[in-house]
C-alpha cells in the first residue's frame, strides 16, 4: 500500500470510486471513530460499536443513537423541541 497521509483511511481504495465518494467515506469514518462525552459519567469514552450502538468504555453503558453520530440531526432537533415545550409548559403566559 502507498502513503496514506492525505487521504487517511480510504487510501485503501487507491484510485477507485472518484474523490467525491471516497471524501464522504471518510468523512462518516471519522466521525464513527472519534470518542464522544458521556451523558453518564461526563467522560470522553463514548465509542461506536456496531451501527446506531454506542458504549462508554468508562462506565460501559450502552445506548442507541445514530448510525455515525451518538445523536442524530432528528434526534438534537427532537430534543430542542421537548425542551422548549417543557418551558413552555412550566411557565404559562396568562
Amino acid at each position: 500500500m502507498g502513503r496514506t497521509k492525505k487521504v487517511k483511511s480510504t487510501g485503501r481504495f487507491g484510485a477507485r470510486y472518484g474523490a467525491g465518494i471516497r471524501k464522504r467515506v471518510l468523512a462518516v469514518e471519522l466521525r464513527k471513530k472519534k470518542k464522544y462525552l458521556c451523558p453518564y459519567c461526563n467522560k470522553r469514552a463514548l465509542r461506536w460499536r456496531a451501527v446506531g450502538l454506542w458504549e462508554c468504555k468508562s462506565c460501559g453503558i450502552q445506548l442507541a443513537g445514530g448510525a455515525w453520530d451518538p445523536i442524530s440531526d432528528t434526534g438534537r432537533k427532537m430534543l430542542l423541541l421537548i425542551r422548549r415545550l417543557k418551558a413552555a409548559a412550566s411557565n404559562p403566559k396568562a
